[in-house]
């Protein structure tokens, strides 16, 4: 999961917790920058600043809480998003490090619907293990994974876990869509395939369906995901900082219609569900 050191930002520390309550409420629910400052009247360096500072405390959060899940079915997949400018207008001289396409990888419990681990990095057969290597280190027991085709989870299950999972992939066929379609409406699926790569997955439980439908979660709840809009990150750093923002509001206080709880209450990491401003309490190092 994604842990970055603590910054001390001095900008936001005039605000009381109400208002950082206020515009945290706004920007996990969607909002941009420049709309949580006309709702709230505060300035958007203000918000930038507070967006960050809250976001990297709930990375340490999520990192030091997710551990010891009882999960027992869990689904993966990546979200696909852009840092600066998209992968084919980078031009010589740019760090394709920290610009082009990024991918948030996440896992989800099918039955808490808690997110015990994510990872926000290029997607390729690196971060894929460092990514399942970070998940297995949460969970305690034996489970069962799905994941769709992508080739790179195949290794990286076989070490992150060894014999401690049942990991099926599920292939999905799609037909050929006609001219300009494609952009607007995801192809038709012709054929879906389940099939077991390591252990006995229960072949009824090879699913991605919940975690892509989590995916549609991020991108309504995460500004920054949204398509077509001018609303991506113009950093790295910011986009790890609202990811995690939103992955700690998701998993703390929003309830899930599902398990009519939160999905850190499902999962027993707190004992009930947290307000906005304990969210705040718990990831802000200065409340004043």
């Amino acid at each position: 999961m994604d842990t970055q050191r603590r910054r001390k930002w001095p900008v936001a520390n005039h605000l009381t917790l109400e208002e950082k309550s206020r515009a945290v409420s706004l920007l996990v629910e969607g909002n941009s920058l420049r709309a949580t400052t006309r709702l709230t009247g505060i300035h958007r360096t203000t918000i930038q600043d507070l967006l960050v500072r809250i976001g990297d405390g709930a990375a340490l959060l999520l990192d030091q809480a997710m551990r010891g899940l009882k999960c027992k079915r869990l689904q993966a997949d990546e979200i696909w998003t852009y840092v600066g400018k998209k992968q084919r207008h980078l031009a010589v001289g740019d760090d394709e490090s920290r610009m082009g396409d990024f991918y948030t990888y996440v896992a989800l419990d099918s039955e808490s619907k808690v997110i015990p681990c994510y990872r926000v990095a290029k997607r390729n057969g690196k971060e894929t293990h460092a990514f399942l290597q970070d998940l297995a280190g949460r969970l305690d027991g034996r489970i069962q994974l799905s994941a769709d085709e992508y080739q790179p989870y195949v290794a990286a299950v076989r070490k992150a876990f060894g014999d401690r999972v049942d990991f099926g992939q599920m292939v999905k066929f799609f037909e050929v869509c006609k001219e300009g379609e494609r952009r607007y409406s995801p192809p038709h699926v012709s054929r879906v395939v389940r099939k077991a790569v390591v252990g006995s997955p229960d072949g009824s439980h090879i699913s991605t369906a919940y975690v892509e439908r989590q995916n549609l979660s991020i991108r309504m709840g995460c500004r920054r995901f949204t398509r077509l809009t001018n609303a991506f990150s113009k950093k790295l750093e910011n986009l790890k900082a609202a990811v995690a923002l939103h992955m700690a509001h998701y998993n703390f206080c929003r309830p899930h219609s599902t398990v009519k709880t939160t999905p850190a209450v499902a999962a027993g990491v707190v004992p009930a569900p947290w307000t906005v401003e304990e969210l705040i309490r718990q990831t802000d190092w200065r409340i004043d």
